[in-house]
């Protein structure tokens, strides 16, 4: 909890620096509402609930239906919560008394949701209505609006529907000491889970078998019962469906000796995540062509890392991990011709389609990669990249380029007039149900370079070893 108080208090030093510097008044409150418990559709079965991202930021709250308030001129805080019917201690358990969520919360006071009204207007130092700072803004990623916290009454008080919203999903953009410690142990749990489905896989299993072992060692190991997405398990050819694992692609393949499996799989604690990704051989040895685009794929990866530092840019290094896997890819006889060619043709695209990376917290996609001033670059591959920034210490971001043969995207590429020259056909035909390749890790910028937070065998030798029994870390 103390790091939700650090949360708070750095959104109040960045909302009165920014109402001071605009000469505006520091009465008001920020007010945000909490998540709302569903069922599913007009069951009465009620879904597991995860609090609102914005609200877990600040408060920390894990039940439903509360409100959040920071009082900006004294920096005290607040918490609504609801007032319960008699019949939740019989089918619920106890209903707690406020000072349990003052304590448990270390916020200032507690009230219930129906005095939200009076206690605004008690707190309230300045002239006429107080002024409720609400969230409300575009996510980036998804382009939906973040929901600006409603009550019956709220149209007594005078509302801001825009200062609060940048400012919030900057304050997410650089974290903390602590926030680090729960993304550091986030990635420690799924890089054992991770390992483990490794250690244990053989051809002839489901690919949500897969799955299954890793949610049970997450969740009994390391205390998360959440995972930070939908996981994906995807061998053979499905490894080029870049968000496979979704309902009408279940993870349900029965995977085949010789196939390849890419596990694209994250735990989460208390709101934070991870998201890794391993690539490897079900059967637990690399042919020729695998060990060739797996490890064009490792080489992008560890050659961004080796590059990550504050002060350089996202695209840069996304162009960096495609010029890469296209040499590789050269190398390889795949493709022929003048690299530096490719890249002003975009092939790269059509290998790597999706971004380099992303930023990473309470969201898996976090906020703030395209703040205002910062353009969503419109090339292709570029334009699916989730940030365009320059790094900053502090900053949690993915590295996860790819390599996949994604029929949808190779064949109008060989075909296209300015592209089909790049491609060696006869070789290119042996790929053609390869699958893909991504490996992704977890790295926090510092103030030299980056430190990676996954942990989990990257090297083809390294992978063998630990799927033939030995131990990781390898033992010197």
């Amino acid at each position: 909890m103390e790091l939700h108080a650090g949360n708070r208090k750095k959104l109040l030093d960045s909302i009165r620096r920014q109402l001071s510097t605009s000469n505006r008044s520091l009465d008001g409150f920020v007010f945000l509402q909490g998540g709302e418990e569903k069922n599913r559709y007009c069951t009465d079965h009620t879904e597991l609930f995860r609090q609102e991202s914005y609200f877990a930021y600040l408060f920390g709250v894990r039940e439903p239906d509360f409100y959040g308030a920071i009082d900006i001129g004294s920096g005290k805080s607040i918490l609504f919560i609801p007032r319960l019917p008699d019949d939740y201690a019989v089918w619920l358990g106890e209903i707690k008394p406020l000072s349990h969520f003052k304590e448990t919360y270390m916020v200032d006071r507690v009230f219930y949701v129906d005095e939200i009204i009076q206690v605004f207007n008690e707190q309230f130092k300045g002239s006429g209505k107080p002024l409720l700072y609400l969230l409300h803004g575009l996510n980036t990623d998804s382009s939906n609006f973040s929901k600006p916290a409603s009550f019956e009454g709220i149209e007594k008080f005078e509302t801001d529907l825009t200062t609060l919203h940048p400012i919030l999903a900057e304050c997410r953009v650089i974290k903390s000491s602590l926030e680090l410690q729960l993304i550091q142990f986030a990635n420690d749990i799924s890089s054992e889970a991770h390992i483990e489905v490794m250690r244990r896989v053989t051809p002839g299993m489901k690919e949500y078998q897969m799955e299954s072992m890793f949610l049970h060692h997450s969740y009994m190991y390391g205390g998360c019962r959440h995972c930070s997405y939908t996981c994906i398990c995807a061998t053979g050819d499905n490894s080029a469906v870049l968000h496979y694992g979704h309902a009408a692609a279940p993870n349900d393949r029965t995977f085949e000796d010789g196939d390849l499996a890419l596990l694209d799989m994250g735990a989460e604690y208390h709101f934070y995540g991870s998201d890794i990704t391993c690539s490897f051989p079900v059967n637990g040895k690399f042919t020729s062509d695998q060990s060739l685009i797996y490890n064009a794929v490792l080489d992008a990866h560890n050659s961004v890392i080796s590059a990550m530092k504050p002060g350089v840019n996202w695209v840069d290094m996304h162009k960096l991990a495609e010029k890469i896997i296209l040499e590789s890819l050269k190398k390889g006889s795949i493709l022929t011709g003048d690299v530096d060619d490719m890249m002003v043709q975009r092939l790269g695209a059509v290998f790597m389609p999706h971004g380099l990376g992303h930023f990473m917290g309470i969201d898996t996609h976090d906020t703030g990669g395209y703040p205002k001033g910062v353009e969503r670059p419109k090339e292709p591959g570029l334009k699916s990249l989730r940030t365009a920034r320059d790094l900053l210490e502090g900053m949690v971001i993915t590295v996860e380029p790819g390599c996949y043969f994604i029929k949808a995207l190779l064949f109008p590429a060989m075909e296209n007039a300015t592209t089909s020259k790049f491609f060696n056909r006869e070789t290119i035909e042996r790929f053609r149900n390869f699958g893909g390749v991504r490996i992704e890790s977890d790295l926090v910028v510092t103030a030299n370079g980056c430190k990676n937070m996954t942990n989990v065998p990257r090297e083809t030798w390294e992978i063998e070893a630990v799927m033939a029994g030995g131990p990781w870390p390898p033992t010197k």
